[in-house]
């Protein structure tokens, strides 16, 4: 049996990954994983998820099976986090899932199950596993238009031409912020605009929440998110809590149904239930518990969310800061776009080329899109990514 396998064609970014763990030089710098990192590189454990933790494992009595939604706790105070009462919660079915990843699966299982025909619509670019997934499960996709590679900006236009040409019942999968991989977004007129004419076309939203927090502001960054459900009757929202908690091992993940009518709820709830049975039983649940502590916490939360705003801030100087360099050494205005993207990532327009060679003579690894993560600069290395953007011609 075995034998018949053939290889997979592997990731371009955990690829990336091993190429730069096995380059020897001191001086390479990694914007290719999608992790925050400090000035020194670290990834940290946030404060208030590791003072949760400490509590947790004094207090925890026992590690048996919670339920096959997860802690009903965690649901409750991460739809309070993401929706703030936007819709009635007796119309929400919620499930736990190891990781926003996780979500996105038993998002794209739960479409399959209800609607077998329905197409799911993508951003161009959009991240690379939503269509790896989507191709795996055999379900049909199209894409809009999404990025000017020009202006590295928002493609309005296209976008809403694409979206106006969304069938009854597909599914358009949206980011709710910080867009991966290019760090551009639509403004809240922009999102009205785009929420009109899905809700014209009678597209079902699928929301991607990876980054609530890293934008705008915890707050900001969920009002697109919330403005949907409010105009909907239904959606899909698939929430992470990798990023915004700093615990990207621990899988923590959610998946909200947002049903029509509440006495749907049951039905829609017992089919997330069955997906969670058949793909891994019980989700994780280190990372809830911690995450629902911190939520549920005053004390806990106002320092997490005090570290969440230094981290976000520490990204936007660092837009900024880099911005600001290339303005210096081209003269030009040409990269000002990523002082006004928001969230890790940003695509600064290289060609596959360009990113080689900046990869070679520098040690500066970035995806082949040329999308960065903001977060693996400091302050010593936005000058010295500057300066091979323009020695590499981008």
């Amino acid at each position: 049996m075995l034998e018949q396998l053939k290889d997979q064609p592997a990731d371009k970014i955990l690829s990336l990954m091993a190429a730069y763990r096995a380059d020897p030089r001191p001086t390479k710098i990694d914007l290719g994983v999608g992790v925050y990192k400090d000035p020194t590189g670290l990834t940290p454990v946030m404060r208030a998820v590791r003072a949760a933790e400490r509590r947790l494992v004094e207090e925890q009595v026992t590690k048996t099976y919670t339920a096959l939604t997860g802690d009903p706790a965690f649901s409750d105070a991460m739809i309070a986090m993401v929706l703030d009462g936007a819709v009635a919660r007796d119309r929400i079915a919620a499930v736990a899932t190891p990781g926003g990843t996780g979500a996105i699966r038993q998002a794209v299982e739960l479409v399959r199950l209800a609607s077998p025909g329905a197409k799911v619509w993508l951003s161009n670019p959009t991240w690379p596993n939503h269509n790896s997934i989507l191709k795996y499960l055999g379900v049909p996709t199209a894409e809009y238009r999404y990025f000017d590679e020009a202006t590295r900006g928002l493609d309005f236009a296209g976008l809403l031409a694409d979206l106006g040409q969304v069938a009854k019942g597909d599914v358009v999968l949206l980011h709710g912020c910080c867009h991966n991989p290019t760090g551009a977004n639509p403004t809240a007129d922009q999102w009205a605009q785009i929420i009109a004419v899905l809700k014209d076309r009678g597209a079902v939203p699928l929301v991607d929440l990876a980054y609530q927090g890293f934008g705008d502001g915890l707050e900001q960054d969920a009002a697109a998110t919330r403005a949907i459900v409010k105009a909907f009757p239904e959606c899909l929202i698939a929430a992470s809590c990798s990023k915004n908690f700093g615990i990207y091992r621990e899988r923590t993940g959610i998946l909200m149904a947002i049903s029509p009518e509440a006495g749907m709820t049951k039905t829609v709830q017992g089919n997330l239930n069955f997906l969670n049975r058949q793909n891994f039983s019980f989700p994780p649940d280190h990372g809830a518990r911690v995450v629902t502590m911190v939520l549920t916490d005053p004390a806990l939360r106002a320092d997490w969310e005090a570290e969440l705003e230094e981290i976000r801030n520490t990204m936007l100087g660092l837009r900024a800061a880099l911005a600001d360099e290339l303005r210096r050494l081209t003269n030009s205005d040409r990269f000002d776009f990523i002082a006004s993207h928001r969230g890790m990532f940003s695509r600064i327009g290289a060609t596959p080329a360009q990113v080689d060679a900046m990869r070679e003579t520098d040690g500066i690894y970035m995806v082949g899109d040329s999308r960065i993560n903001i977060a693996g600069l400091n302050r010593d290395t936005v000058p010295v990514l500057a300066r091979a953007i323009v020695a590499a011609g981008v």
